[in-house]
């Protein structure tokens, strides 16, 4: 990526970013590489102090940090999140100027995301969902899939700032759309681990040489992206978190709701839900979503048991 030029950033739109977390700090600064001047709040100094190091600007509030932007962005982890950062006095809405784009980049549930682009558009502000999946590492590496719900306008607006984020960038449909979607890649990527630390189970019980076997899988139809991303997971049991069992507890809790509301049936997801609930109340909530290995293994009397 070139260096960005001092003309470069006076054209580009002025950014606000909400929420530095596991996500949002990599993704702010890939704006930062990409010439966007950003201006970022959250409530951990250390990330706010991490933001100056790569050039960014930090704000005391909310509503500093909002002022002058033309796109906000939040990343923060739900729901409630969303709406603390967005309504009241010290929100988004209040403080932010009209004709700001508001894209949220949290996964929340599609309700949230229709009710806020409503009460947006009533202070003159555009707002488009848009979570993504790939995790940390495609944060890191500006590789991230991203769902998007809103107006087509907007959106070609959005679009060449969504790029220095993610490689699929994809319009959805109206206001919801992208977290619809991506509660379906939740749900899919959960089944997945699932599968993978079942797997993993069976074939250190075999006596397979794990390793070797994860290897010729992932060359063949069993093959995925979780797979390829989570292996040195399984073989480690390393579960730093890139997504935490907390973040996919709440979204499967997303899914199977809005499956519901709409008359899906999801057997398996309903199980594998039940199954990341149980991984988190026995304490693992904080551990990368690929410990639900951890759970595979106590069943099978191994080595969490």
């Amino acid at each position: 990526m070139s260096t960005p030029t001092d003309s470069t950033r006076t054209t580009l739109p002025k950014v606000a970013w909400i929420g530095l977390g596991i996500m949002g700090s990599p993704m702010s600064e890939n704006l930062l590489k990409a010439g966007y001047e950003v201006t970022g709040f959250t409530l951990e100094q250390d990330k706010l102090d991490r933001l100056a190091a790569a050039g960014g600007k930090v704000a005391a509030s909310i509503a500093e940090a909002v002022a002058q932007a033309d796109v906000i962005v939040t990343m923060v982890p739900a729901s409630p999140q969303v709406e603390a950062v967005s309504y009241g006095h010290d929100g988004i809405l209040e403080n932010a100027r009209e004709g700001a784009l508001l894209i949220d980049m949290s996964s929340i549930t599609p309700q949230t995301s229709i009710d806020l682009a409503k009460a947006a558009a009533g202070r003159g502000i555009r707002v488009l969902d848009a979570p993504v999946s790939g995790g940390e590492a495609g944060a890191i590496e500006a590789v991230l899939s991203i769902m998007v719900g809103g107006a087509r306008e907007a959106f070609d607006e959005a679009l060449p700032l969504l790029e220095a984020l993610g490689r699929t960038i994809v319009l959805c449909g109206p206001h919801g759309s992208g977290q619809t979607v991506k509660a379906a890649n939740q749900l899919i990527v959960a089944v997945n681990i699932q599968a993978c630390a079942e797997a993993v189970v069976f074939l250190e019980k075999s006596g397979v040489d794990l390793r070797a076997a994860l290897d010729v899988l992932n060359g063949g139809l069993a093959g995925s992206t979780v797979l390829a991303r989570k292996k040195d997971n399984f073989l480690n049991r390393d579960f730093t978190p890139g997504f935490r069992i907390d973040l996919h507890h709440k979204d499967m809790g997303i899914v199977t709701d809005a499956a519901r509301a709409v008359g899906a049936a999801l057997p398996v997801g309903a199980v594998v839900a039940q199954l990341v609930a149980s991984l988190r109340a026995q304490g693992d909530g904080g551990l990368d979503h690929s410990a639900l290995l951890r759970a595979v293994e106590r069943l099978s009397g191994g080595q969490f048991a």
